[in-house]
């Protein structure tokens, strides 16, 4: 090796749910390294161009999410022109909004990493998880390499945020996929954005409808994410073909500016957890719940998330968030976005943390404590705390 660093808790992959649980874990006072295998941070929410922060609340004009999901949510709209709806509170489609926002990717970035730094989190960069150490089914660190070469990164506890649960997979735990289906979005300008509304003119647009056919092809195969990569520029060309029919000839024309730096899967790999989340168990009583998250396609479908949902089922010392997390069917429909990802990312944070801290697993934690540790930072754990 030719390196080899130790912190308390260790972080793979910089998307959103890794910026919450890096910045939850060292608010506690942990030593926390961040591995990112990009140059940016916020994973699909910056890179992957999409740029909508989808509701904290539950559509009828209640607030269901809080702490550092609602803190990124405000901290993207740091360096932009976008804001919250003054139309926010009421009933949704009777005149109301919902609690989200739009925001510049590059924005939320540089934005994310003023938080990191504040924070004292170790921020590792165009850094590639190669392999998992285990010990006894316990993952003891991880080997990463970068231009320094090969090197090996070991904590008291890690979190996999890597959106395909490649911690768990490489330490041999139980893990199912998804096919995707194709929803390309591209960031446009125009030469005159004064002809065009904000967020029609300098924005990124997805093209045609959600599609309900699914694309073929392994997301953990190479050849395949090459072949979805291929296919979206495809798609993207057949647009502008059919936009650029006759030329460039209209100066207000919208052009694009920029593609996602990485493939826009919504689905890659999940791991089964020892609890795990399925269809229609909104409304559901946990009582192990770390957060509640709304449903963010429909009003009124509030979810209770049970920590053992961020639990492998076999392999100790690591903890999984975001898209990665135990969910199944229309519930991973749910959990894969942007603020449910945040949500989930502070909770295992927090509980990393605090295994770093006891010397015991994530598992073995009481969840009380775990939601003590995260009560003071305004989060909400039932239906009930927030009036529903």
């Amino acid at each position: 090796m030719d390196f080899h660093k130790d912190y308390d808790v260790v972080v793979a992959g910089a998307g959103v749910a890794g910026v919450a649980a890096a910045l939850a874990a060292a608010r506690r006072g942990c030593s926390v390294a961040l591995i990112e295998k990009q140059a940016l941070i916020g994973g699909l929410a910056t890179s992957g161009l999409v740029y909508v922060y989808l509701p904290l609340c539950d559509g009828n004009g209640t607030q269901v999410t809080f702490g550092i999901a609602e803190e990124l949510l405000r901290c993207s709209l740091t360096y932009g022109p976008f804001d919250l709806s003054e139309r926010w509170g009421g009933t949704a489609g009777a005149g109301f909004d919902r609690f989200m926002c739009h925001f510049a990717p590059a924005g939320l970035t540089i934005a994310m990493d003023g938080a990191l730094n504040e924070a004292g989190v170790d921020l590792w960069l165009e850094t590639l998880l190669c392999a998992v150490e285990t010990s006894a089914e316990k993952v003891t660190a991880i080997e990463v390499e970068n231009v320094s070469g090969r090197g090996r990164i070991g904590a008291k506890c890690f979190v996999d945020t890597t959106g395909d649960a490649g911690i768990v997979r490489r330490a041999g735990g139980e893990f199912v996929t998804s096919e995707n289906y194709k929803t390309p979005w591209v960031m446009e300008n125009s030469p005159d954005t004064r002809q065009y509304h904000l967020v029609d003119s300098v924005h990124i647009k997805v093209f045609g409808a959600w599609r309900d056919e699914f694309l073929a092809g392994y997301p953990l195969d190479g050849k395949s994410v090459t072949a979805f990569t291929r296919d979206t520029w495809q798609t993207l060309r057949d647009y502008y073909d059919r936009s650029y029919r006759d030329g460039f000839s209209d100066r207000h024309h919208l052009f694009p500016v920029h593609l996602p730096a990485m493939p826009q899967f919504r689905k890659i790999a999940r791991i089964k957890g020892r609890v795990s989340l399925s269809d229609d168990q909104h409304g559901t009583y946990a009582a192990d719940s770390i957060g509640l998250y709304a449903d963010w396609r429909k009003s009124g479908h509030v979810w209770e998330t049970p920590y053992g949902t961020l639990l492998p089922q076999k392999i100790r010392g690591v903890l999984v968030a975001g898209r990665s997390m135990s969910t199944e069917g229309d519930a991973w429909e749910v959990y894969r976005v942007i603020p449910a990802a945040v949500m989930s990312g502070e909770a295992a944070g927090v509980a990393a943390a605090l295994a770093a801290e006891h010397k015991c697993e994530p598992g073995e934690l009481n969840v009380a404590d775990v939601q003590d540790a995260l009560r003071p930072n305004g989060i909400k754990f039932h239906l009930a705390e927030v009036g529903l």
